[in-house]
């Protein structure tokens, strides 16, 4: 049986490609921050599920987990880490704190730095352990290569995973072992309901109040109108086991305005956004 480690298991992606992995015959060790959490994986996984109780950004906490696993997997190889734990920070940059930021790139950014460290050696970088070379799947977004408006910290800790993806497929070719980029649009999972959740009072006095508003709404429609986070999954599963995966996988639930976008001149985009956002200037 090959194992996987998941980072974010509770809920949304991190769960459903449990779940998929498990149904494939996959042992999968799923990282949690609440103890009722673990509980709950459990009881709905079962046997093959073990929960590790860890927060990204608690160094010593994950290199226990690390510890953990390696004991589980007794001398053989870990198959996978799917490094999917995140959150999303959104507002305006001149009037976020560098605190919001450096939680954005903590949790996001050296989060999957920390993981890919503790885990790295389970993978096949320790020349003692027997078995297939293991992979790495870097949960990015389509936002990795876009800076959306008034998500300044998200855009920026995917634009930080896709260049280092990107340095560290290169790396750890030296031990036969692949990094995949995973880029996500909008998918129907609870970080919607909690963005719903935002107090937007703080923005109160901000001249960007009304395109706050905008935002949200458009976010919501998006999670609405979202891919099921089983289609991820099983995009994560063609990424840990295709005979030649790609280095990057881009699902969206509506590609044709990603292309558009994409082929658009910046300068023609921009204005675009501004005239939607009321950031044309008066």
């Amino acid at each position: 049986m090959r194992s996987v480690v998941i980072t974010g298991a509770s809920t949304g992606i991190g769960w459903a490609t449990a779940k998929f992995l498990i149904g494939r015959g996959y042992r999968v060790f799923g990282s949690v921050r609440k103890q009722a959490d673990a509980e709950r994986l459990k009881a709905e996984f079962g046997a093959n599920f073990t929960p590790l109780l860890f927060d990204v950004t608690d160094e010593a906490a994950v290199l226990a987990a690390a510890r953990e696993v390696r004991e589980a997997l007794g001398g053989q190889t870990l198959a996978g880490l799917v490094n999917n734990a995140g959150v999303a920070v959104a507002g305006p940059v001149l009037e976020l704190s560098a605190d919001d930021f450096r939680r954005q790139m903590d949790i996001n950014v050296i989060g999957p730095v920390i993981a890919t460290q503790a885990f790295g050696p389970l993978l096949g970088a320790d020349p003692s352990l027997k078995g297939p070379k293991g992979r790495i799947v870097m949960i990015s977004s389509v936002a990795g290569k876009n800076g959306n408006p008034l998500s300044a910290p998200y855009c920026t800790s995917k634009h930080a995973i896709e260049g280092l993806s990107e340095s560290l497929r290169r790396e750890l070719m030296l031990f036969g072992i692949d990094v995949i980029i995973v880029a996500p649009g909008a998918v129907k999972t609870p970080i919607w309901s909690k963005a719903e959740q935002i107090d937007l009072s703080v923005y109160q006095n901000s001249p960007y109040l009304p395109a706050l508003n905008k935002v949200m709404a458009f976010m919501m429609d998006l999670g609405a109108k979202g891919l099921p986070a089983e289609r991820i999954a099983e995009t994560v599963f063609e990424a840990l086991t295709a005979a030649s995966p790609k280095v990057r996988y881009q699902i969206t639930p509506d590609p044709m305005r990603h292309l558009i976008a994409a082929v658009l001149p910046k300068r023609t985009l921009d204005r675009i956004i501004a005239k939607r956002l009321g950031f044309l200037p008066q």
